[in-house]
């Protein structure tokens, strides 16, 4: 990876659009497309583009990849690339035809982007904003896949707020971008129903999933501009927000109905603080992350205001308005995760409490 490429790879993009272009006498033009993206969910679009781009009829060729630029992780802190960087690398894609731009306004990188001479732009969970210097560059526009059935849930964290808010449908929308945020004309959608118990990265995984072969669909009218012109502008006034999550939103408050508690479960790191009091009386405070749950209206068991108690698999806790948030895996600092059960027997007989 290189944050500038060498003059000959970048002039052959150009050279090649110009030779294979209609105007130039070549009977099968193939489109530059510069992709953008870093997680995983993005890696997977990446590899669907690939794959399709390497039919001998497919109307593209993947010019250029654009991630964000390697991060410490892991405890040794070593900087690794992104899920989308690698996925490109193992695939023998041209290490100095990935970008890693801090960000995406950056001069030497809008040079090297013109170089490509990209006719559209694909972006998936890139995680930059993009100027409106960027959006000239590509002739077809840029595009997004978002998902959410936009105009609802605009914004860093779709899929957790949908689940947050208990939606029994979602989806995934292609869609033109601009400079207002998630705000350009959709170019279609699919839709999808939730499960109560679906996650957060499985529903992700989902919708990214669909929408890679929804675009692979509308590549073609994408590429020849007819899907300007069908395009559907968002009504502005039906728009919902979905700000990125902070991490005081993680924490469960027991205060509310169950089934609040259960959506928000949805998302990672979901976490609680519990009360455990030893067999001297004397209260320790235990934290937690919250795996999965249900919810109960009732409870078969009877114990002291804000006790937790254990009935068949779950653990038990008391919520508001008589509703009750049934734990059934969890995860201890440091710990693998458990069941509810195992982690019940190793309390012995120690008791738990709602934190107050």
């Amino acid at each position: 990876m290189a944050r500038c490429s060498p003059p000959l790879l970048r002039r052959f993009f150009r050279c090649a659009a110009k030779s294979a272009s209609p105007a130039a006498g070549g009977g099968n033009s193939k489109k530059n497309l510069v992709f953008l993206g870093s997680p995983q969910v993005a890696a997977s679009v990446l590899d669907t583009l690939l794959a399709a781009s390497g039919s001998p009829d497919s109307a593209f060729q993947v010019a250029a990849v654009v991630t964000q630029p390697p991060a410490a992780k892991n405890r040794g802190r070593k900087l690794m690339p992104s899920a989308v960087a690698q996925l490109a690398l193992d695939r023998g894609f041209p290490g100095d035809l990935i970008f890693t731009p801090e960000r995406a306004g950056e001069e030497s990188f809008l040079s090297d982007l013109n170089e490509v001479n990209p006719d559209v732009c694909i972006t998936a969970a890139y995680g930059n904003i993009l100027p409106q210097r960027f959006l000239d560059i590509p002739t077809c526009g840029t595009v997004n896949i978002h998902p959410s059935l936009l105009p609802l849930y605009r914004g860093a964290a779709p899929v957790q707020r949908a689940l947050q808010d208990g939606v029994a449908e979602t989806g995934v929308s292609i869609a033109y971008t601009v400079r207002a945020l998630d705000a350009g004309p959709v170019i279609a959608s699919e839709k999808f129903c939730v499960d109560e118990c679906i996650k957060a990265p499985e529903l992700l995984d989902i919708l990214f999933n669909i929408g890679s072969k929804l675009l692979l669909h509308e590549l073609p009218s994408i590429l020849d501009g007819s899907a300007k012109e069908k395009a559907q502008p968002q009504d502005d006034s039906k728009a919902t927000l979905a700000p990125k999550l902070n991490s005081e939103e993680s924490w469960l408050s027991f205060d509310q109905e169950a089934k609040v508690l259960h959506n928000k479960v949805g998302w990672p790191g979901t976490r609680a603080k519990l009360q455990l009091i030893n067999k001297n009386g004397e209260p320790d405070v235990l934290e937690m992350k919250v795996i999965s749950t249900k919810v109960s209206t009732s409870c078969d068991k009877a114990g002291e205001e804000n006790e937790i108690l254990f009935s068949g698999s779950s653990l038990l806790i008391p919520c508001s308005d008589s509703t009750w948030l049934e734990v059934l895996e969890l995860q201890l600092p440091g710990k693998k995760v458990t069941t509810a059960r195992d982690f019940w027997n190793g309390l012995r007989g120690q008791k738990l409490l709602k934190s107050t």
